[in-house]
This record gives structure tokens, sequence and C-alpha cells, in this order.
């Protein structure tokens, strides 16, 4: 049956107010418009919903049920455009975000915490893994945009970056360990010893692995695992040292380690927010990036050796 929502509009207005007169003040339409909806309506049901002569309009058994029908379709319906409207405002729904497991941890729960609590209809769902999996998921569409280091390779295609965040490498070391003593380590002083790595996907074994390159090390892990937490375990029982950016610290369980900047070279991890290049933000995740940058605008406090990057104007 095509039954619009304009007929069911004005019919709950008749129903209720028993009055074609007061039905179409309430509508701001006029009476005859309102008299050609109705019955239009009946015509498209076959029945009759309303008695009426010059005087009175009365409700018919069927036009009693016809009421309480349209008013929980038109009920619905409003319902339905409000959670809508909330949606377009970025007031009600989901963000997908992919990203590395220390921003996850460390850098976004008081971004998130502050959203919600701005939000409390969207939900947060944190897709994190290492580098390559997180930038693919933004370029498949799985996440709506990512927070990540970005190889220089992938710095094109499909993706558009904006600058977040930077953090230095340091070396982590035993807490009576011989380097321990200085106020810097260099990397070539720090493949002399048995040295812990990350896992090869990890975007920080990358890294390390050209620094020491750049260095003139060669150097062959002692001993490698996927998790900063285990890496930083086999550095608390003495069994060699590593090299970890400032933003994983958080990570690493309390134990006997001490951390020294490292130089020569001087190597510093940068973190963008990753966008889909050919792909429109739902307004969430609009939203959500607009509350990211309030926290760098106001320099919220990060973890030593971490600084906000510049804001990219381009």
């Amino acid at each position: 049956m095509d039954v619009t929502l304009r007929q069911l509009t004005a019919y709950s207005a008749v129903a209720r107010a028993v009055s074609f007169t007061a039905a179409a003040a309430e509508l701001h339409v006029s009476q005859s418009s309102l008299s050609r909806a109705v019955a239009d309506l009946e015509r498209t049901l076959g029945m009759r919903l309303l008695e009426r002569d010059t005087r009175n309009v009365e409700l018919t058994p069927a036009g009693a049920e016809a009421l309480r029908i349209a008013d929980q379709i038109l009920s619905a319906h409003r319902a339905g455009l409000a959670q809508l409207g909330r949606y377009v405002a970025g007031e009600r729904g989901a963000v997908s975000l992919a990203t590395l497991p220390s921003v996850a941890a460390v850098l976004l729960p008081p971004v998130i915490s502050a959203f919600r609590a701005r939000r409390p209809e969207m939900t947060v769902r944190l897709l994190d893994g290492l580098e390559r999996s997180v930038l693919q998921r933004v370029v498949d569409g799985d996440a709506d945009f990512a927070v990540s280091t970005v190889p220089r390779h992938r710095a094109t295609g499909g993706i558009r970056l904006r600058p977040l965040v930077r953090d230095r490498f340091h070396a982590v070391l035993p807490e009576h360990h011989p380097l321990a003593a200085r106020d810097e380590v260099t990397w070539e002083q720090l493949g002399q010893e048995p040295f812990l790595a990350v896992g090869t996907d990890s975007s920080v074994r990358r890294m390390t692995d050209a620094a020491f390159a750049q260095a003139g090390r060669d150097t062959a892990p002692a001993a490698e695992a996927s998790s900063v937490a285990t890496v930083g375990g086999l550095v608390a029982a003495g069994l060699g040292v590593s090299a970890l950016p400032a933003l994983v610290h958080p990570l690493i369980p309390p134990g006997p380690l001490v951390r020294r900047p490292l130089v020569a070279p001087v190597l510093e991890r940068r973190l963008y927010v990753v966008l889909p290049a050919h792909r429109a933000l739902p307004p969430g995740a609009g939203r959500f990036l607009e509350e990211l940058e309030a926290f760098r605008s106001a320099g919220h406090e990060l973890p030593e050796g971490v600084v906000w990057e510049e804001a990219d104007e381009g």
C-alpha cells in the first residue's frame, strides 16, 4: 500500500484533535489540504477511518487501530531521523582507528576519554597491529584512518599523511651494565653488546637495523621477540641490551632497567595521522581527529622523549 508519512501525519493530527480545523491550525496547513490527505489515506487503505458531518468527527473502530499504528510509524520515523542527525553531527556511530600498540596504549587513551565524554554515543574501535597491517587497513577501508609510522616507500599510494608526534630512541640497559654509567650511548657501543631485538615485522626493528648500518655495525640479534614487554623482560634479566623509542617505554614492565639517549646517529621515529587519499571520513572520525588536534594545540603532556610535531598547514 502506497501510504505516505504526510497522510499518516495528517490523519494522526485530525484523529487526536477530533477536528479538521484544529488539526489544520496545528500543522499550519489548509483545511482542504488536510481533508484531501485523510481521504487519500482512507482510499488507499480501503476503509473508513473517520465519521464526520458538518460539526463532528469521530473515529471508527478501524480508525482507532489506524491511529495506534500511525503513531508507532511516526514515532519510529522521528527517532530514526534523530539518530541520523546525531550520526551526521558525529555524535553517534563508531570510529575505526588502526594504530600501533604503543600508540593505542600510551598516546590515545586520554584522547579517547575526552572524546567519549563529549560524545557518549560514539564507539571507538582500536585495530592495533604492526605497521604493515595498520597501513593496509586504511587502504582497504577496514579503518577510517590510522596513527602509525610510515616507511618512505609507502608515503604515497592511497594514503595522505599528517605529522603528529615524534619520539627518540634510547638504549635500554640492565641497571648495572657498564654503559649505564654514561650520559649517552652510541649505536656503535650498543652494537658491541648482545642485542635483544623486536621482530622483523616491526617498524622499530626496521629503524634499529638502519641505525646500526649507519653506525657501521652489522648486528645479528642475540634474541628477538614480537612483544616489547618481552624484550624489556629479557633486558631486565641481564641477557643483553636493546634500543626502543620513547613511546613504548611505558609498555615495559617495571624492573632493574635504565635508559640512555642514543647518539651517532640520533634516531627519532615519526608518527603520522594516516588518511585515505580518495575516501571521505565518516563524521565521527572527523570529530575524533578534531579532538586529537585539540590535544596537540593545547600542548598536552606527553611521555618523556615524545614531542608533538608541528601541524601540517598544507
